[in-house]
């Protein structure tokens, strides 16, 4: 057992983070920036250049790269293989164009100031590649990943992660000084490119064959943590497999996610990743932050800020003019060019390697270092700025808008029982998009026949409606059999997502009232119109018109209206109970006065209905009672 020493040293810096997260964010996010720069400058603020909270930013980096793959991991959810394999022209062609025009431009500057060939091109490729994590932050936040731009900054980004694994390998090159190859540089390339693939392809294997039946059988287990472990368990692994291979962590996530964008389980796994992915993201920005060099920044800052603007704005000219020729509009071009200006995570990688290699003197790492650190800082605000100024164009919005919600459901089914399947076969037929969500592995099977978005979930988390696009839908129609867990999913929507209309399918006649009481748009009692129609056929089974049976229907259906709303309101003996809190329970009364007694046909009914009279006229008398005591 851990001793309270351990705990005390474990503790103080765990505190420190979430400290510098709960007051930083808040700060820039009031400011109208975004929540990558509070992150950011906290992490300089708790660092040694700081008040130097944190004795080893070094150990909280390691953690925090793991917030990297969980993002990556999330955003290859978002994107099914038909689609990626539709993406390779802006992947393999704007993504090699981009890397290799900014990494010849970037270069080019380092020799204007000096630098030789090997470290020049270093530092180029080094500052050319983008941060993936600040970049995806930004698109979530405006909620652009799904834009054409969006689409286009990440096919870069994606290009760059696959081109990690052979810049590291192009670095022994480069320390021989562009001398022959030597020591068999071309066969240790070959192999570890070979084994890299390899990987990739178990990880595909895999993928598509094992991860939904493995899925399929721990949720019919019932055990919801048992998803989160398995979730973690799936991305850390794939994860940990690609670095081994030579590849990124991030990559291997990246696979991981789009395997599994196709299947069932999509929304679920979102939503119990999500947390931890927030945090750990979060606590990689501020390592970021930690690892600003404070002495550099004092002693070189004006060449430090001024490398660091003329990096950012040559990124910005260059990306914009690239999306440009691949289509884009300039407006859409510049948000492109503004999104991929920091310099990547990959840097903090590409750089120190570089240093131990000899291609950097101590000088020129710490620098380079440096500035790809500050470009992480200034590159939001700059993203920032430029977004504000664009967004005036509003015609841009709205054709964005119209894009994106075209393949958005217009309504989300929770529950797809017997009464959910029914409700579907109605919207089916009118071509309604319909997103299901549904807790029953057989129902979901059942569900996915329909060809509507179909995943499993439990409809009563936040994270989970969520993560099922409630926020763009027009209306939730909550179809589930428990009272109580559809009355919990009508509070989250009317306090999270108030344009979003509700209609429920009520259980019975008080579940009915606690939904009028909570103001839903529509609900209805799953027996109440098959009762009446029943009670109609038996009508005119025994001899009455067809017009007679109907009207006597449409009748008791306006005295039972009636005396639902006094029951609401309290107004009638059975309601009162009802209003003051207790759990009295409604019970069935006579619409129509019965013309005579109920006559019992045995001795044990004659019992029952006598102990019933006498409750009710205990009933009776209680307000009586009251009254006369007042």
């Amino acid at each position: 057992m851990a001793s309270a020493t351990t705990h005390a040293s474990f503790l103080p810096p765990v505190l420190t983070f979430l400290s510098a997260a709960v007051v930083g964010v808040p700060i820039f996010r009031l400011l109208g920036q975004s929540a990558v720069l509070g992150y950011l400058v906290a992490g300089v603020v708790i660092g040694p250049f700081g008040f130097s909270l944190i004795a080893e930013p070094e150990t909280a980096a390691s953690v925090a790269e793991i917030g990297v793959v969980l993002l990556l991991f999330i955003v290859g959810l978002e994107l099914e293989l038909s689609r990626l394999v539709s993406m390779r022209r802006d992947i393999f062609g704007l993504g090699a164009a981009q890397l290799a025009l900014c990494s010849l431009v970037l270069a080019g500057a380092g020799l204007i100031f000096g630098l030789s060939v090997a470290a020049a091109a270093v530092i180029g490729i080094a500052l050319a590649l983008s941060a993936t994590a600040v970049a995806l932050q930004l698109l979530e936040e405006r909620g652009d990943l799904g834009s054409a731009y969006g689409s286009r900054s990440f096919a870069v980004l994606l290009f760059q992660d696959i081109s990690v694994v052979a810049i590291l390998a192009v670095l022994p090159l480069l320390a021989s000084a562009g001398a022959t190859p030597e020591n068999g540089w071309i066969e240790g390339a070959l192999r570890s490119t070979a084994i890299a693939g390899l990987g990739i392809v178990a990880v595909i294997l895999v993928g598509r064959y094992g991860l939904n039946p493995f899925f399929r059988l721990l949720a019919a287990s019932g055990g919801r943590e048992v998803m989160t472990a398995a979730a973690l368990l799936v991305v850390l692994g794939t994860a940990l497999l690609m670095e081994e291979d030579g590849l990124s962590m991030a990559m291997g996530a990246f696979l991981a996610g789009v395997m599994l964008a196709e299947s069932n389980f999509r929304h679920q796994l979102e939503a119990d990743i999500e947390p931890f992915r927030g945090m750990l993201l979060g606590l990689f920005f501020m390592s970021v932050g930690m690892s600003i060099d404070g002495g550099l920044l004092k002693a070189h800052w004006p060449e430090l800020f001024g490398a660091t603007a003329a990096a950012i704005l040559i990124k910005i000219a260059l990306v914009a003019g690239l999306f440009r020729l691949f289509g884009s509009s300039w407006l859409d071009a510049v948000r492109g060019g503004a999104v991929l200006a920091p310099a990547g995570e990959f840097a903090f990688v590409i750089l120190p390697a570089a240093g131990e290699l000899h291609l950097l003197d101590t000088a020129a790492t710490r620098f380079s270092v440096a500035l790809a650190a500050l470009t992480m800082i200034v590159g939001p605000i700059a993203a920032k700025g430029l977004d504000t100024a664009l967004a005036r164009r509003s015609e841009v919005a709205d054709v964005q808008a119209d894009t994106i919600e075209s393949s958005d459901a217009r309504v989300l089914v929770v529950g797809f029982g017997r009464f959910g399947h029914l409700l579907t076969q109605v919207l089916l037929a009118e071509g309604v998009n319909v997103t299901v969500i549904d807790k029953d592995v057989e129902q979901i099977r059942n569900a996915a026949r329909f060809g509507f978005r179909v995943y499993y979930g439990d409809g009563t988390r936040l994270d989970v409606l969520r993560a099922a696009g409630i926020g763009r839908a027009e209306l939730i129609c909550i179809c589930i059999d428990d009272p109580a867990s559809a009355l919990k999913i009508v509070d989250i929507v009317h306090e999270e997502f108030a344009s979003v209309r509700t209609y429920l399918r009520a259980y019975d006649r008080n579940h009915a009232i606690d939904l009028m009481n909570r103001d839903v748009d529509f609900q209805i009692r799953e027996t109440l119109e098959s009762a009446l129609r029943f009670g109609r056929a038996a009508l005119e089974g025994l001899g009455l018109s067809e017009q007679a049976a109907l009207a006597r229907v449409e009748d008791v259906r306006k005295r039972d209206l009636a005396r639902l709303v006094l029951q609401q309101a309290g107004a009638l003996p059975d309601g009162a109970g009802w209003m003051r809190g207790a759990s009295t329970e409604l019970r069935p009364e006579p619409l129509t006065e019965p013309q005579r007694p109920s006559r019992a046909l045995s001795a044990e009914t004659r019992g029952l209905i006598e102990s019933e009279r006498r409750e009710a006229a205990m009933r009776e008398l209680e307000p009586q009672d009251a009254a006369a005591d007042g």
